[in-house]
């Protein structure tokens, strides 16, 4: 009989570790934008805020660290401007394409 493994006694996975360089980073945002959540698009852009070090991110857009770290969260709902500020501190933009049927 082979042993059951419950949820809480996994590791938790933090895809931050997994963002190495600037082509994984534009390939994971990419994914996510394609799944049209908004709260997705915030948690994938806090991952990538901590791969390049929300400091730095904090610094480079103008926004308090605590507030990045409210408004990059699963839960929230941030403003465009505060997605548009964090993007250009990571060095990343979205880009619009035409939807296909």
């Amino acid at each position: 009989m082979s042993k059951k493994i419950r949820a809480s006694d996994l590791p938790e996975f933090d895809f931050s570790e997994h963002l190495v360089d600037d082509q994984a980073i534009a390939e994971y945002l990419t994914a996510v934008l394609e799944e049209n959540d908004p709260a997705l698009l915030a948690a994938a852009l806090g991952d990538i805020a901590r791969a390049r070090g929300m400091s730095n991110i904090a610094k480079a857009s103008g926004i308090t660290r605590e507030a990045l770290y409210k408004a990059l969260r699963a839960d929230a709902q941030p403003r465009f401007d505060t997605v548009n500020r964090v993007c250009a501190a990571l060095g990343v933009k979205l880009v619009a394409q035409p939807v296909h049927a």
